[in-house]
């Protein structure tokens, strides 16, 4: 009778084995296909709705709202300065750029730095329209960039600036930006990216 409980046991003992066995390695398996398949797909990042909406980021293209956003945020970093923020302007703008440009860039912010340091030549800039092209990771912003010259706005000029980015998993950095001309042509020609021009104009910054 012992005998006929202990083998019936050790039955139920080595079902349950099994099953254990089996169960672990189909989670095994499962987890190795999720594995080969989240390796070949684009990875995305869920940013929190702190805006009108949430946000979704894939490594195979940046989000043209994500882009307008960024666009905006910095623009009005880049465009707005006085001679009391150069050194966290400078810092602001190098922390967004791109490190394969950050030398180019850092070089060029110098010479607005130490020109305008120590003056009394202050600007900022109100947009008016902002478009984007994800596909040429470019955007534009229009406006009026405003100078001042101690408490006195002595120019208003309606300005356009491009800025160029790089976008890397879900990095998206600044690459270069800089003021939109006119040529004899009418056609829109921009500075170099990463070109900053050192007149009170503006310029890239």
């Amino acid at each position: 009778m012992d005998l006929s409980i202990s083998h019936g046991q050790a039955q139920r003992l080595l079902k349950q084995r099994n099953l254990l066995a089996i169960t672990a390695t189909g989670l095994f398996g499962l987890s190795v296909l999720l594995t080969l398949t989240a390796a070949h797909r684009d990875r995305e990042v869920v940013l929190q709705p702190v805006l009108a909406k949430p946000l979704t980021l894939s490594s195979s293209h940046v989000d043209k709202d994500y882009l307008e956003l960024v666009t905006r945020d910095a623009a009005l970093l880049t465009l707005n300065r006085s001679p009391s923020n150069l050194q966290y302007w400078m810092d602001s703008i190098l922390a967004i750029t791109d490190p394969r440009t950050h030398g180019r860039m850092k070089a060029e912010l110098m010479k607005i730095f130490n020109e305008q340091n120590g003056s009394s030549v202050s600007q900022y800039f109100t947009i008016q329209a902002l478009s984007v092209d994800p596909d040429a990771l470019t955007s534009e912003v229009n406006g009026v960039l405003h100078t001042v010259v101690g408490s006195k706005e002595v120019t208003a000029e309606a300005r356009t600036f491009r800025f160029v980015w790089s976008y890397s998993g879900v990095s998206l950095k600044l690459a270069g930006f800089g003021r939109v001309t006119k040529d004899g042509a009418g056609g829109a020609t921009g500075t170099e990216p990463g070109k900053a021009s050192n007149k009170s104009d503006g310029g890239e910054g």
